[in-house]
């Protein structure tokens, strides 16, 4: 995806001057509007394709046993099935245990697969099984972070690799006077984890940090102005559902274009990030 995402902005910027104007806005428009997500996730390494790596540092081979705690709709679980891994996918939504379930037997790319639908007490999954283990954005949710990091170190392979990532709580504060109390009482976020505490919880559980990375800006200001938006019905992430989203994904869009853009990312990524990532390794 990173590779056509960029063949797509590459192709835009060299035949805009070509355009005519009348065809310039409307199809600048949609690009920005439909892409803004996409070349995010490419600049900052997500599901790369040519890599192997979900995120930057962490590589999915044909030989690895991935599981994926908190799975989601998926999109990590099939990457990791397009490397020709094993994968096993977990998750407490039955929704999204049968989409993935689907997904997975549709592409046909996973060397095998399972998914479980159960919480992280325990994992359904033998110990020492996985070579990789991927807990995004999950342990915010847990009744108890010890217990759920246990679980994860207990599957793990000797040498495993792991990939935990948290809200911010730069982020989280900023949400916090106007988003409705209950996103912050279970079964939302009933953690937010200072970085040094996030740390100091992945090291008491036996793992070695690799790298304790900060990053998402862009998903921090489309979730300030979402709830601003107070948009009714179904939410998308990344959509231009109010008029503030669709601007933000126009500014973002063409910040990216000018020549310092890609450095303001990087410092707005430290300054206010969407979300803390450990890539940690259970000591062989």
């Amino acid at each position: 995806m990173p590779s056509l995402v960029n063949m797509f902005w590459r192709g835009y910027r060299f035949t805009r001057p070509l355009m005519p104007n009348a065809l310039r806005k409307p199809f600048g428009r949609l690009l920005r509007r439909h892409l803004t997500v996409a070349r995010e996730n490419s600049l900052a390494g997500y599901l790369n394709p040519e890599t192997g790596e979900i995120h930057p540092g962490f590589a999915i081979t044909s030989s690895d046993t991935v599981v994926d705690v908190g799975c989601g709709p998926g999109d990590t679980a099939l990457f990791a099935a397009s490397r020709g891994a094993e994968v096993i996918a977990v998750d407490i939504d039955p929704l999204a245990v049968k989409s993935v379930k689907d997904r997975l037997a549709r592409a046909g790319t996973a060397r095998r697969f399972e998914v479980h639908l159960a919480d992280a007490h325990p994992l359904p999954i033998a110990s020492g099984r996985a070579t990789k283990v991927i807990a995004e954005e999950v342990m915010e949710h847990v009744d108890d972070p010890r217990m759920f990091l246990r679980e994860l170190y207990r599957i793990g392979k000797p040498g495993a690799s792991y990939l935990i990532a948290v809200p911010d709580p730069a982020s989280e504060t900023v949400m916090k006077p106007f988003v409705p109390k209950e996103c912050w009482e279970k079964p939302y976020h009933i953690h937010v984890y200072e970085r040094p505490e996030f740390a100091g919880l992945v090291r008491d559980a036996g793992f070695e940090i690799v790298s304790h990375e900060l990053g998402g800006f862009y998903s921090s200001m489309w979730w300030f102005l979402m709830w601003g938006s107070q948009i009714q019905g179904d939410v998308v992430f990344g959509s231009g559902q109010s008029k503030a989203l669709h601007h933000w994904n126009m500014t973002w869009a063409a910040l990216l274009e000018t020549p310092q853009g890609r450095k303001v990312r990087e410092s707005l990524d430290q300054a206010i990030p969407k979300s803390q990532r450990i890539i940690a390794r259970k000591p062989a």
